[in-house]
């Protein structure tokens, strides 16, 4: 469709929702709205360039008002998939939209499960509860060090989450044991997610490190990942986009550990001629602010983030779009700490976009799928309405 577009370059800022989800209610986040609850919780965003793409016309942000002369296309996405989990988001921005979601485990994980889950790794647990992975590794970590014994527990997500030391249970050990509980969590406990989270120092100090790993489910049907690599194309991942994707889709990937680490990959990608798709996944919004309800830190890093983006700008190819977009909310101001149900915005730049373009309110996250298939000129059999022709004519 448009021969002059080799390369979409999907930015994916990790719980950036802008609310008003039509259906936030039914998942008790009626109300919530990620981006704009922060700017007003800290006094004002200064997000000078993601507000002159437009991101100020998405919904009300103290500090980032509308703009009529938006440098880029601007637009919010609205996800139709039961669920409001990383793997979901993801899935249906790449095109598979879920009609159930994946299990939940409010009161923990079946007795008779978790034994089986003890036979197979050699090891006793502790926990098996939901709960914010800092606090349980206060409350459990100095025992779990003293036996060896790994941590479980669970979220408002669909995850099985598995916390161990560094120095008690080696990292090449931890991923052994979330390799087996994956392997094990299959059926009707086939959740989204198995994550290790390691962490270090000592009762009182315990940190977790970036070592983090999730081990996913695989897509159930070709994602545009598969699509564009099928094509004899690049797909590039950063972050960790290759464990939301099973590994799959993929040619190569830089596996970053914090947002800063994932703009300089996105940095080098672009700095490639390649052609095809790069897709990353900056995860310090949702993993470290989002999560532990603290609006100044989200908002420091949305703000860290905004000074980069003249530099992707700089790095990009000519024959490059680059869009931005997130998987969910997470909005630390409401006395949750999981994910909120909420729409994601959408903001598109490049040579050969045009300026100023409202996308409007797309009827699905799949829509992006769907325009990486017609901007890159490849069939696409999935779902979503591709907005190309708008973005470049």
């Amino acid at each position: 469709m448009a021969k002059q577009i080799k390369r979409v370059n999907l930015i994916i800022l990790d719980s950036v929702g802008v609310g008003d989800a039509p259906d936030a209610a039914a998942y008790g986040d009626e109300g919530s709205n990620t981006l704009s609850h922060i700017a007003r919780a800290v006094g004002g965003l200064n997000l000078p360039n993601l507000g002159a793409l437009g991101l100020g016309n998405l919904t009300e942000i103290q500090g980032v008002p509308p703009t009529s002369t938006a440098r880029g296309a601007f637009g919010r996405l609205t996800e139709v998939s039961a669920g409001k989990d990383t793997t979901t988001g993801h899935w249906e921005l790449a095109g598979v939209q879920l009609d159930q979601p994946f299990p939940l485990y409010p009161h923990g994980f079946p007795a008779e499960l978790m034994a089986e889950f003890e036979a197979r790794i050699g090891r006793g647990w502790l926990g098996n509860y939901p709960a914010s992975g800092t606090e349980i590794i206060k409350e459990l970590g100095a025992e779990h060090v003293a036996t060896g014994k790994v941590i479980v527990y669970t979220s408002g997500d669909s995850v099985f989450q598995i916390a161990a030391h560094e120095e008690v249970v080696p990292l090449a050990e931890l991923y052994r044991i979330c390799h087996t509980a994956r392997e094990l969590l299959t059926g009707e406990h086939a959740v989204g997610r198995v994550i290790a989270r390691p962490f270090v120092g000592e009762p009182g100090d315990f940190k977790r490190t970036e070592n983090r790993k999730d081990f996913s489910l695989e897509p159930p049907d070709d994602t545009i990942l598969d699509v564009v690599k099928a094509a004899g194309k690049e797909v590039m991942g950063v972050g960790k986009i290759e464990d939301i994707f099973a590994q799959r889709g993929l040619t190569q990937s830089n596996h970053t550990g914090n947002n800063m680490a994932g703009v300089e990959a996105i940095m080098a990608y672009c700095q490639l001629s390649n052609e095809g798709l790069m897709i990353a996944n900056l995860v310090d919004f949702d993993a470290l602010y989002g999560h532990r309800n603290n609006p100044r830190g989200y908002a420091d890093a949305l703000e860290a983030f905004d000074k980069k983006l003249p530099l992707i700008k700089i790095a990009m190819c000519g024959h490059d779009v680059t869009m931005i977009t997130a998987d969910h909310g997470n909005d630390p101001t409401t006395s949750s700490t999981d994910h909120s149900r909420e729409r994601v915005p959408l903001l598109a730049f490049g040579a050969h976009v045009k300026p100023g373009v409202d996308l409007g309110t797309r009827a699905t996250f799949a829509d992006v799928s769907a325009t990486i298939a017609d901007l890159l000129d490849l069939h696409w059999a999935g779902p979503g309405a591709s907005f190309a022709k708008e973005l470049v004519g």
